[in-house]
């Protein structure tokens, strides 16, 4: 058993699971695998000691929502796993649906109200697989579909799901040979300001030679976890300076730093060093980061954004509304501009609650001395409202 949880650990798992085959007749065994979703933040800011509290605290709600002979697991770290005997895929997934749910409400540490979400991927056997090992793989690969599809979700496996997975390996080995001939290029988005381009946000494309233009939210993710993100934010923050040169002087540009970029040391040094090369002033640089980049509270990331903000940088606060929207990160970090996320310009010339909170964000950040931007406008009538 584990010590922490009290839960069966990975070699009863193992034993378990295989003690379950052969599966004769109508019998159906369903496997899940879980991971915790924003798990690795809790043990970043609180301290391990937090991470053990909702490391037990997920074991509870798991066997909360177990039925009669089902078992859950911790396999390692914020992994878990559930073997059910059912007899359909549909009280798999109801069970699986459970249990995402199970983790919609926060929890409670030290007085501090924490969220952290379920993936959750589904197999059956023997349909899935006809030994352990087999199950185990599709359960992964479901998973990975849950986390692909937006985490906090339940998938079920299927074959096509193979494909897919085939398809972004490609991509992922893709991605170095893409970095050495740029295949990247810039597309820029303008800012508008009372009916005037004030400038332009650069945004990035990777042109394929075979699979065409692949969507950013594709091989960033990819990008990232394979390392090569800092080596890509320097391409294309080095491109667009240099691009931004020959604009009339009074055009800025923005530019995204993913979390792996603004992590990085020796990150102020590179951006002095392109503004300097490419001749660009650092008062026409915006750099856009999200609230994911500030969730480590450390004073390197304050020191970061101060230093930032001294060279005559502008920060922007991206994607506001949608993550975490933490009033403190707008009381402790030097913005200068809030975003707000698409989600709720694409219907505000009409729906009531998006007016609601457009309004509200408004007049938040001018009250903190903020300049707000609204991502998405793509009507006149969102023009008109806004």
């Amino acid at each position: 058993h584990d010590v922490l949880t009290g839960l069966p650990n990975r070699r009863q798992f193992s034993d378990d699971l295989d003690a379950r085959f052969p599966v004769e007749g109508v019998e159906r065994i369903a496997l899940m695998q879980i991971d915790l979703d924003d798990f690795k933040p809790v043990n970043d800011t609180l301290g391990h000691a937090a991470g053990d509290l909702v490391l037990q605290g997920t074991a509870e709600r798991l066997q909360a929502v177990l039925g009669e002979g089902d078992i859950a697991y911790r396999l390692a770290g914020d992994e878990f796993a559930v073997i059910q005997r059912s007899s359909s895929s549909t009280e798999a997934e109801r069970l699986a649906e459970s249990i995402v749910n199970a983790f919609k409400e926060p929890f409670t540490v030290e007085g501090i109200d924490v969220f952290v979400g379920a993936s959750v991927g589904i197999a059956i056997a023997p349909d899935d697989g006809n030994d352990g090992e087999q199950l185990m793989k599709a359960a992964d690969i479901a998973l990975y579909a849950a986390k692909n599809d937006g985490r906090g979700r339940a998938r079920s496996f299927n074959r096509s799901m193979l494909i897919m997975l085939e398809q972004r390996e490609m991509l992922r080995r893709s991605l170095r040979v893409a970095l050495q001939e740029r295949q990247f290029f810039l597309e820029y988005q303008p800012l508008i300001e009372t009916d005037a381009i004030v400038g332009f946000e650069a945004l990035l494309r990777w042109q394929h030679p075979y699979a065409g233009i692949v969507p950013p939210a594709v091989f960033i993710p990819l990008a990232e976890a394979d390392g090569l993100m800092g080596e890509i934010g320097e391409w294309v923050l080095e491109q667009a300076c240099r691009q931004a040169v020959n604009w009339p002087e009074h055009f800025t540009v923005a530019v995204n730093l993913s979390p792996a970029e603004f992590l990085h040391k020796g990150l102020t040094d590179r951006v002095a060093n392109t503004l300097d090369s490419a001749g660009l002033s650092a008062e026409r640089l915006e750099l856009e980061i999200t609230e994911s980049v500030l969730l480590e509270r450390t004073a390197n990331n304050l020191d970061t954004l101060h230093t930032l903000e001294v060279m005559g940088i502008r920060i922007s606060l991206d994607d506001f509304g949608t993550q975490y929207s933490s009033l403190a990160y707008l009381k402790n970090f030097p913005f200068d501009t809030i975003k707000i996320d698409r989600y709720f310009i694409k219907d505000v010339e009409t729906d009531e609650k998006s007016q609601a909170i457009v309004r509200a964000i408004v007049a938040l950040a001018h009250g903190l001395g903020m300049r707000v931007t609204a991502e998405g406008v793509e009507t006149a009538a969102q023009a008109a409202w806004l």
